[in-house]
């Protein structure tokens, strides 16, 4: 039998490895609003069976998931889903726009971090003698 696109066929373990997460995790983001808890369906349609998830599910756990790494709050995740059903372009931008100017800032302060730690490696990397001026590295330029 050759089953369709929208059917439901996955377990919840099946989703979970689709999506990269623990089981937990996906028992979590329901508890959380922000995957749907399908139906148990049993041998008969309906009852204490195993739930299904299909692949609009995946998408949405790997939109989460995405948007996590993007830094984004579980409880921004819920409102960009909210915003997603209603269409909310103005919202949805001014998110992104603070996610933005949350990313320079966290990038700015790596990049410091970068040149204090390469200033310490050219200044141990004399030969001159004497112990390595650690902490001089880390002072600002």
């Amino acid at each position: 039998m050759v089953r369709s696109q929208g059917m439901r066929e996955l377990t919840i373990a099946g989703l979970a490895r689709a999506g990269g997460v623990g089981v937990e995790t996906v028992r979590y983001y329901q508890r959380r609003g922000l995957l749907e808890t399908p139906e148990r369906l049993g041998s008969m349609g309906h009852g204490s069976g195993v739930r299904r998830y299909g692949e609009q599910d995946v998408r949405r756990l790997r939109f989460i998931r995405s948007a996590q790494a993007a830094g984004f709050t579980l409880e921004q995740i819920a409102e960009l889903i909210a915003l997603d059903a209603i269409d909310d372009r103005t919202r949805a931008r001014e998110l992104a726009r603070e996610r933005i100017a949350a990313l320079d800032a966290k990038i700015a302060e790596m990049k410091a971090a970068r040149d204090a730690l390469s200033r310490l490696a050219r200044a141990c990397d004399d030969v001159s003698g004497g112990p390595c001026p650690i902490v001089t590295a880390f002072e600002p330029q």
